[in-house]
């Protein structure tokens, strides 16, 4: 026995060989994950591989035969950004989610409050009714709403004032219900504590309620831009214009057209894919946090 297991200290194993079995004794289901989680990115893993392949290459071989002949050019990339116009896609994908995705967190957060804290008549009626139109399948609305913002004369179908209209009304029933769950678990005499020293609602709103509720708000943001980004219908229908569509649209008229050059469409795809990954693996912490908040008071 050693000074340290004498004392109830456990010592680290010391060799790459002992971190291994003690890894393996200690957690089989983590060494299951991961290889689940491998062979789920061994898909991602070829679609970025490919996107860096020459053409020639890509129909003769495939993907893993890099581990033997490594060649690799960046033409797929500068003929998808600028000849085939993903780069101003990709622009407009931002200029589409950004606002779509604060514009629902500020409404919805704000009517999440209304219906967990601020007491008026038919509250509870209204918050059934939006949790009814959670029911409600999106495409009802299409045909009324594109004929309304035809009607209007404001060319909200030529622009991004249709799409950003159009994102956060139909994200706005879910994020009320995610965020009014989560504020009616926050501590009541904290709450009525700041409405005695004389707060109003919008400074018990901003001071108290936004500051606790972040992991929440956080997750619904990220729901709300990875929907956003990876839409096509929506787009489809209120981005009507080809020069505000997005790269989800545009990346449908490659495969149309080069339906056989897989170089190309790869990294188109994966031009399509990035921006969500980084979103997810830098916020990740949040997410979790959001998905589990409300869950123990």
């Amino acid at each position: 026995m050693t000074a340290l297991e004498g004392t109830g200290v456990r010592s680290e194993p010391r060799t790459m060989s002992q971190r291994l079995a003690r890894l393996a004794g200690s957690s089989p289901t983590h060494i299951i994950l991961g290889i689940v989680g491998l062979i789920w990115l061994v898909p991602t893993i070829g679609i970025l591989i490919t996107s860096f392949r020459p053409g020639a290459d890509m129909r003769a071989t495939g993907w893993w035969t890099i581990l033997f002949e490594p060649r690799f050019t960046l033409a797929n990339y500068e003929r998808v950004l600028s000849a085939e116009g993903m780069g101003g896609a990709f622009l407009n994908s931002l200029f589409i989610v950004i606002p779509s995705t604060i514009l629902p967190l500020v409404f919805a957060s704000m009517g999440a409050y209304a219906l967990a804290w601020v007491k008026f008549p038919f509250r509870d009626t209204t918050f059934l009714i939006i949790v009814a139109m959670l029911m409600v399948p999106v495409q009802v609305g299409f045909i009324p709403l594109v004929t309304a913002f035809r009607e209007s004369g404001t060319g909200l179908l030529t622009n991004y004032g249709g799409v950003w209209l159009a994102h956060t009304a139909y994200a706005l029933p879910f994020g009320i219900f995610l965020l009014r769950n989560f504020f009616i678990t926050l501590p009541r005499d904290l709450i009525e504590a700041a409405r005695i020293d004389g707060a109003s609602n919008v400074a018990i709103f901003r001071t108290i309620v936004v500051p606790l509720s972040v992991p929440a708000i956080a997750a619904y943001g990220i729901f709300q831009f990875l929907w956003t980004w990876n839409d096509l219908l929506m787009s489809l229908v209120y981005a009507q214009r080809n020069s505000i569509q997005p790269m989800t649209v545009k990346i449908t008229q490659l495969l149309g057209t080069y339906a056989t050059d897989w170089s190309l469409l790869a990294a188109a795809s994966f031009l399509v894919m990035i921006v969500p990954l980084i979103v997810f693996i830098s916020l990740q912490r949040y997410f979790v946090q959001g998905l589990l908040a409300g869950s123990v008071k």
